[in-house]
């Protein structure tokens, strides 16, 4: 599986540089979302711009993503959806689960938003 994986301080991007998320790629992404997050990362932006097509495998992958970051008090989001993908997390209602936003600078500020609400939910307690 080609990936690129951007680590910050708040989140991890990792790019899919692969056309296809099915079952021949999304063991490989399932352990590297489980590396990322036994590494302390609780916030994880996939970013899917490059990917056109997804199997009950991948979208299985990208569940066990945000299940990993909900249990962590983190954020998962997935960006840059193709029509077709996009579709299928209609069809499959995983859209009412997963966070999908269009842009990953959106993601981005999302997970700041959500941490600085954390933040001062924290100090009011």
């Amino acid at each position: 599986m080609k990936f690129s994986v951007d680590k910050h301080e708040k989140y991890v991007l990792i790019k899919l540089d692969e056309q296809k998320l099915n079952t021949l790629v999304s063991p490989q992404l399932k352990s590297e979302l489980i590396l990322t997050n036994t590494e302390g990362q609780r916030n994880i932006i996939i970013d899917m711009s490059e990917v056109k097509y997804a199997d009950s495998s991948g979208l299985s992958s990208l569940l066990v993503g945000h299940r990993l970051c909900k249990n962590s008090e983190g954020l998962f989001v997935i960006t840059g959806l193709n029509e077709a993908v996009s579709r299928l997390l209609n069809i499959s209602q995983l859209d009412n689960i997963i966070t999908v936003v269009p842009k990953v600078e959106e993601a981005i500020d999302l997970i700041f938003m959500e941490e600085i609400e954390k933040e001062l939910n924290r100090e009011l307690k």
